[in-house]
């Protein structure tokens, strides 16, 4: 059971680096969070490409013997959650096609809104996908361009395709970076020694020691091969972007840079702009690890309440924990977050997390606290109440499963049985960052979406992820 929404994907490449599949290995490691399905890896030696991947963790699918079959110095790697399409083995990335005596790979994170669209345009024309997965609609499309050049296949397919990606692709003699023009998923590139890397998150580049250059910017497509990088533009530069702001609140790991800002600086603003908006008498501060760790930290700077290690996290608990039934998966929630009974017996305290999706688990959770003797409860979210779905890459229920689209704050806080919540407002989570806020997408909030006209909001029916009691704004 999880109260939280999937990460969507992580991406890493590196080109120029000796036995290069150890290296995106280590990045893949430092990106796990972001997707726990499923992995893969493809490298290049300059003249043909290798691949593995299979479902499961990192450390599970790769080993020291196939990590050596993967020749090469450059290579690109994937983890996955599923956002469109299944959790099958056949969807998992990069995916690898051979066309017209060239190969590719390629793996992205996101979601494109028009995939469905798309997908049924090619295969009356005669494409036949082997996956389920909204990525390869791009290997096609590229498929379809007369040119020789693989950018310029690149660039054509970029012109059809709507909504969320970040890609890096792979081919014999280069290595491609690319974010689309509304730059929701961030793309960092990093460079070690000579050698150019790219990834989802500088915090990979850490564990490589690589140093973070700077993040690729919406439209941009870079190109790396053994003359070097290259840069170009495939999309005008936008007034507006919609940089997904849900990074710095929940999905980045907190020691990455995402969107110019350092993750665990900004949660802890988000903390103490949390607690001017919503103070509270409380005897102690305690986070929900372990997201909810930073936001806490500056909860109790701002407010004066001392932070206590009130709930501890086991970290070996993986998604396929079996709960059958209601006894074992309330039982579940306490595997994975145990209350320390001697700090808050007695005690007033303030839980503060992330965010409250179906809120089956916070209440869950609010049970135990009481259960070990808290005298009250109080819960602080780090961000504002979730009431629409997200089409862009997280995996968002539909609203009917979203607790706050179903009731007010009031309601909810009697649901989950505490003495008081409290969301931070959505002007209070803007003012916690550093880009103005129309830079920022902030749609499962408030319901607007970055893409104009009916056949985007037709295919976000089609997916099946709006009940017919919302209404869907565009604009």
């Amino acid at each position: 059971m999880n109260d939280h929404p999937k990460h969507y994907c992580g991406l890493f490449g590196v080109f120029g680096v000796p036995n290069a599949s150890y290296l995106i290995y280590l990045g893949l490691y430092a990106l796990q969070h972001r997707g726990e399905e499923s992995c893969g890896i493809v490298t290049s030696d300059g003249e043909e490409l290798s691949i593995h991947k299979d479902m499961g963790l990192v450390s599970d699918v790769f080993n020291d013997e196939n990590l050596r079959l993967l020749k090469g110095d450059r290579g690109i790697g994937h983890v996955r959650y599923s956002t469109t399409g299944s959790s099958l083995v056949k969807n998992a990335q990069p995916l690898f096609v051979d066309y017209l005596g060239n190969s590719l790979a390629v793996a992205h994170n996101g979601n494109l809104v028009n995939s469905s669209s798309l997908r049924k345009e090619l295969e009356r024309t005669g494409s036949i996908f082997q996956t389920t997965c909204d990525s390869e609609v791009i290997v096609h499309l590229m498929a379809r361009s007369s040119s020789r050049n693989v950018v310029t296949k690149l660039k054509s397919a970029l012109k059809k395709i709507k909504g969320a990606y970040s890609l890096v692709l792979l081919t014999e003699k280069e290595l491609i970076g690319v974010r689309d023009p509304e730059g929701f998923r961030p793309l960092c590139l990093g460079k070690k020694g000579e050698s150019w890397c790219l990834a989802s998150e500088t915090c990979a580049f850490d564990l490589i020691e690589a140093k973070f250059v700077r993040e690729v910017e919406p439209g941009e497509i870079v190109v790396i091969t053994d003359k070097g990088l290259t840069s170009a533009r495939f999309a005008a530069r936008a007034k507006r972007n919609s940089c997904c702001i849900f990074e710095h609140i929940y999905f980045a790991r907190p020691d990455s840079i995402i969107f110019g800002e350092t993750v665990h600086l900004v949660r802890q603003k988000l903390g103490e702009t949390l607690a001017k908006e919503h103070p509270v008498d409380a005897d102690y501060v305690i986070p929900i690890p372990d997201s909810g760790t930073s936001a806490a930290l500056g909860f109790s700077h701002a407010s004066g309440i001392p932070l206590e290690w009130g709930a501890i996290r086991n970290h070996y608990v993986g998604r396929t924990f079996i709960q059958p039934h209601q006894k074992i998966r309330d039982l579940g929630v306490k595997v994975k977050i145990n209350i320390l009974r001697e700090v808050v017996a007695g005690k007033k305290v303030v839980i503060v997390d992330d965010s409250i999706v179906r809120g089956t688990t916070s209440r869950i959770r609010v049970k135990n606290f009481r259960a070990a003797g808290a005298r009250e409860v109080h819960m602080r979210i780090s961000c504002p109440p979730h009431r629409f779905p997200c089409f862009y890459g997280i995996d968002f229920p539909s609203p009917d499963e979203l607790i706050a689209n179903r009731y007010s704050v009031n309601e909810i806080r009697d649901y989950l049985g505490v003495d008081s919540l409290g969301y931070l407002s959505l002007e209070g989570m803007l003012s916690a960052v550093k880009m103005p806020a129309h830079k920022y997408c902030v749609s499962c909030w408030v319901g607007k979406y970055p893409f104009k006209g009916a056949g985007t909001l037709k295919n976000v029916l089609e997916k099946k992820c709006v009940c017919q009691r919302i209404e869907i704004k565009e604009g």
